[in-house]
């Protein structure tokens, strides 16, 4: 045998060597993704300096921000987790969407939040409340951010009428002022970007009542919605919908959002123009289509909320430009 094809099968069995290692690889890290990550829920904790300085000195508020559940029949650890949110006891409890991913998943959500809904609670809706998941092609979400794969109708009626029946609040195109642990609170929500369902013009102006908190809500963070909110001088939003990207890679974060929203703030609170803060939850759940995630662990986030300090201001660009329109309504939910 020649030295030159010793030379060759030696290369060659490298390469299947190399080959065999990397597909090895491959299946450890799915299998992580899948069987363990998946479930391996998180509580995390941050502090954000949102309160009006001058009429909510000295107070604070916990909210426990929830998100993108997907729940349905048979998740029995994902439940298990968020029955035991309760004993956080927060003093207001956020939901931005996404609860359901199942038409039978109605009572399992309510049995999850459970003792949540006890507490005072603001919920908005996402489109996989509206419609239950399809399998869609992964490559679209790169390529083809905007295409839209829309599953059998769910009961979110339903479950909308047993939030509101436990004294919950539906912000979606809605405006509220409620008080809560002696911070008065001005909270404002759309209905879902990413199906096209948001009306901003709804709930647009600045707060005609004096506030500690003016909290906005959108499930998915689109730009246009986050500017909104900022040009009527809101304090903090809160949102959903990434999943923190789901699948994110060591030292680069998220490969996609889908949505507008850049990678860097895929998930966690950052600042969104000079005055306004965003928090974005990774979620707690995926679609059963989806079922993994990697270096994104699901998680809800309890957030306390404390006086900015007294240097800060809060300035609306609507409210100094006089642009937008009045509310037609101070609360009440849209329809």
């Amino acid at each position: 045998m020649s030295t030159a094809t010793t030379r060759t099968g030696t290369a060659a069995r490298r390469l299947l060597r190399a080959g065999a290692g990397t597909a090895a690889a491959g299946a450890l890290g799915l299998g992580y993704a899948v069987g363990v990550e998946r479930q391996w829920f998180a509580l995390r904790r941050a502090r954000l300096d949102v309160l009006d300085p001058v009429t909510a000195a000295g107070r604070t508020l916990r909210v426990l921000h929830v998100s993108d559940l997907h729940l349905r029949p048979g998740q029995h650890l994902e439940r298990r987790f968020v029955e035991g949110l309760a004993a956080l006891e927060p003093d207001l409890v956020v939901d931005t969407g996404d609860n359901l991913s199942h038409q039978r998943a109605v009572p399992e959500v309510l049995r999850a939040l459970g003792g949540l809904l006890d507490r005072p609670g603001l919920v908005i809706w996402g489109s996989n409340d509206y419609h239950g998941p399809r399998p869609k092609n992964p490559s679209h979400y790169l390529f083809r951010p905007q295409h839209r794969v829309l599953g059998p109708e769910l009961p979110w009626r339903d479950l909308r009428a047993a939030f509101l029946e436990r004294g919950w609040l539906d912000a979606t195109h809605a405006r509220h002022t409620l008080e809560v642990n002696g911070v008065r609170i001005a909270a404002a929500g759309v209905d879902d970007p990413h199906i096209g369902r948001d009306d901003y013009d709804r709930i647009a102006g600045p707060a005609d009542e004096p506030c500690d908190l003016r909290l906005g809500l959108t499930h998915s963070p689109e730009p246009r919605v986050l500017d909104a909110f900022a040009a009527d001088g809101y304090d903090l939003v809160l949102a959903g919908h990434t999943h923190g990207g789901q699948l994110r890679l060591p030292g680069y974060g998220a490969i996609v959002t889908n949505c507008g929203l850049d990678r860097s703030r895929a998930r966690g609170a950052s600042r969104w123009g000079a005055h306004m803060r965003l928090h974005v939850s990774a979620g707690l759940g995926t679609s059963p289509f989806a079922p993994a995630r990697f270096a994104c662990r699901p998680e809800a986030t309890l957030l306390e909320l404390v006086p900015r300090p007294t240097s800060a201001s809060r300035v609306s660009v609507r409210a100094a430009g006089g642009e937008g329109r009045p509310p037609s309504a101070r609360s009440g939910a849209g329809g």
